[in-house]
């Protein structure tokens, strides 16, 4: 372990803190707004910063760049294809979101269905958070910065121990920003971190082209395309991780899901200080994860033509980082791996913490307990959480490689089922609340028989996307024989500005094409 390594690392993930402490010491953090929603005074940037770092994790920076070294470029679907689910939730969800003036996403169904909907979608939520999400990240985390700084050689230790000590420094972290800092600590350490993750991020894989083309950007990019050029195809076939026909069923469900629906992404975006910013935020992010495959893909593709085909995909781009990059910077792009570690990690204990103290404690326990005090209890749920997740983490290493996979897998138990009833609540008016009870039912036990019983030879994508259009039938058939005894109307609640942003179409339209043509450029009537 470099010492120069290990003092750049604490400068930059020091200098993250006291910026993020000075900007946010005086906030109220007794009020549940200003605790859960940082107050609801959230701006442009800071919104798409804070939804980059969230959404990015050492999972996707190892496991999409060991995907584009062992397969093609096509798995920069779950990243591009955000986009167009990004321009929809601007355009069509967050006006909706911030009109009904919602803390959870699941407060929508309350208004829309009936208090228990709402409560099902909440412990779905948390089943998801708790068990499926903050493990897996501290767990991969730990890997990511045990791989840069060898510390079981450092520690003398061995590997679980190893990643025990890791594990428990980036909980500590990130439970420090979550519970004790509120919502705003975590997204102005967000957007502070995303900017040294734009510029770590897109280091990479410019050092490594320079360093594959000899000293030449351009003839390592030329060298990929000799040597490669089928890594470049965008366009998945039937074997690929992300076949493009995925990309028209359930991948844009997922997207929409997670940038539409899912609690610790969307609490960035509702915390917003006005439409506006809110629009202008998730738009910015809509163009920023454009560059996705830039840093998340084609290191992974640059490894390939580096180091030759037979190594551990999983060990690609921890290789490549460590070959290229001169030692003064392997600890400052440690510390932009660490921010984002810490940012998924704090961004889904808060969204945790937030689901169960207004949606669990307040109405069951102490439907009159004051904002501080419900703030007080979310804070020791937190701590729980926390401890239980740092517990268990270590622990995923001593299963199969299988079970992780079977992680990412359970996600489709909970997101697009969530989803469709949202979806079918907003566009209509009359779906009683027991449609959405039996669409959830129906929707989650038939894809447990299809990933757990009965291989159906279909990808998992397109099985959610099938079972999308079999539940939004079935609940708008139960709304026509059984209808709700009166219209539903979304009531006007919002606590902020609601004037959209005035280029909110023409940016939106830009990013759409924007899209569009980065497919076009990497298939094989285009830059191939």
């Amino acid at each position: 372990m470099n010492l120069f390594t290990v003092i750049s690392f604490l400068f930059f993930t020091g200098l993250v803190a006291l910026i993020s402490y000075y900007i946010t010491r005086r906030e109220d953090l007794n009020s549940q707004d200003g605790y859960f929603l940082g107050g609801r005074s959230l701006g442009a940037w800071t919104i798409a910063g804070s939804l980059m770092l969230t959404n990015l994790s050492t999972e996707q920076l190892i496991g999409l760049n060991a995907q584009g070294y062992s397969d093609t470029i096509a798995v920069m679907g779950w990243e591009v294809g955000a986009a167009i689910a990004l321009v929809i939730v601007a355009f069509f969800l967050l006006p909706r979101y911030l009109k009904g003036g919602i803390t959870t996403i699941p407060d929508f169904l309350e208004d829309r269905y009936d208090f228990g909907t709402k409560q099902i979608v909440t412990i779905l939520f948390l089943f998801g958070y708790i068990l499926n999400l903050l493990p897996p990240i501290l767990y991969s985390g730990a890997v990511a910065m045990n791989g840069l700084f060898n510390i079981p050689e450092a520690l003398g230790i061995g590997r679980l121990p190893s990643l025990y000590v890791t594990v428990l420094a980036i909980g500590i972290v990130g439970s420090i920003y979550a519970i004790f800092g509120g919502l705003k600590a975590v997204a102005v350490s967000d957007s502070i971190n995303g900017i040294g993750l734009l510029f770590g991020g897109l280091m990479i894989p410019v050092i490594g082209l320079f360093v594959l083309g000899d000293g030449s950007i351009g003839a390592g990019f030329s060298t990929i395309l000799e040597n490669s050029p089928e890594k470049m195809n965008s366009i998945g076939d039937s074997d690929s991780p992300v076949p493009f026909s995925t990309m028209f069923t359930g991948m844009l469900l997922v997207n929409l899901f997670y940038w539409g629906t899912a609690q610790h992404i969307m609490q960035r975006a509702i915390s917003a200080k006005s439409l506006k910013e809110g629009q202008k935020g998730v738009l910015i992010a809509a163009f920023l994860k454009l560059l996705g495959p830039v840093f998340l893909i084609l290191p992974g593709i640059i490894a390939f033509n580096m180091f030759g085909p037979d190594m551990e995909p999983t060990n690609a781009y921890p290789r490549l980082v460590n070959e290229i990059l001169p030692t003064p910077l392997v600890g400052f792009f440690a510390a932009v791996l660490f921010g984002a570690i810490l940012s998924s990690f704090n961004s889904a204990l808060n969204s945790s913490v937030t689901l169960i103290a207004l949606n669990i404690y307040k109405p069951y326990f102490k439907p009159q307990a004051s904002d501080k005090e419900v703030v007080r209890k979310g804070k020791y749920v937190g701590t729980v959480i926390a401890l239980f997740a740092i517990s268990i983490a270590p622990l995923i290493d001593l299963v199969p490689q299988g079970f992780f996979q079977y992680l990412q897998m359970v996600n489709g138990f909970y997101n697009v089922p969530i989803f469709t009833i949202m979806i079918v609540g907003y566009l209509t008016k009359r779906v009683p609340a027991i449609a959405a009870k039996i669409a959830l039912f129906v929707f989650i036990s038939t894809y447990a028989t299809t990933q757990l019983v009965w291989d159906t030879g279909l990808h998992f994508l397109h099985i959610l996307g099938i079972l999308f259009v079999v539940c939004s039938t079935l609940m708008l058939i139960i709304g026509k024989l059984y209808p709700r005894n009166e219209d539903f109307y979304l009531e006007e609640k919002a606590k902020v500005d609601m004037k959209p942003w005035k280029l909110l179409y023409p940016v939106g339209i830009a990013a759409t094409i924007a899209m569009i043509i980065i497919y076009t450029l990497l298939s094989p009537v285009g830059i191939l």
